[in-house]
């Protein structure tokens, strides 16, 4: 019976930590699917731009084209901000960290960067002031 136990135990164990690690995988290729996606529709958005741009050199038009290039611009920023976001999410996942200094992927656990060898905050400290900042705009809100 012992046998039994430490058979369906083990079982148990590897379909948790099997489980485990296919949902970290699936959270992965759907966040990177989302960078990748962006990145296009910056480039179409870049693209756009450079035809704004000139077709206003062309037609000696100064102000429309402005207009259209800086909307163009902010949803560039609002898909550059959204990648970083999902980036950000991605180092999670891989239990790492951005050196703040060269911006090097390292572990969690480094208080130096092994690239360029600076000190890096802890990153619960962070989390903290980030969790304060969040509490103390809800109550300014309130």
């Amino acid at each position: 019976m012992e046998i039994l136990d430490k058979i369906t135990e083990t079982a148990s164990k590897t379909y948790k930590y099997t489980t485990e690690k296919t949902s970290k995988i699936a959270k992965e290729v759907k966040i990177k699917t989302i960078i990748s996606q962006n990145k296009e529709k910056i480039s179409e958005l870049y693209e756009e731009i450079g035809k704004n741009i000139y077709q206003s050199y062309i037609k000696k038009e100064d102000k429309e084209p402005l207009e259209k290039v800086e909307q163009l611009c902010k949803e560039i920023d609002a898909y550059s901000k959204d990648i970083e976001a999902n980036r950000m999410e991605l180092l999670k996942l891989k239990d790492l960290k951005q050196c703040t200094n060269c911006n090097f992927e390292i572990d969690l656990e480094y208080h130096f960067c092994p690239n360029c060898g600076a000190k890096q905050e802890d990153i619960n400290s962070t989390e903290d002031d980030a969790k304060k900042e969040n509490v103390d705009i809800n109550n300014e809100n309130n």
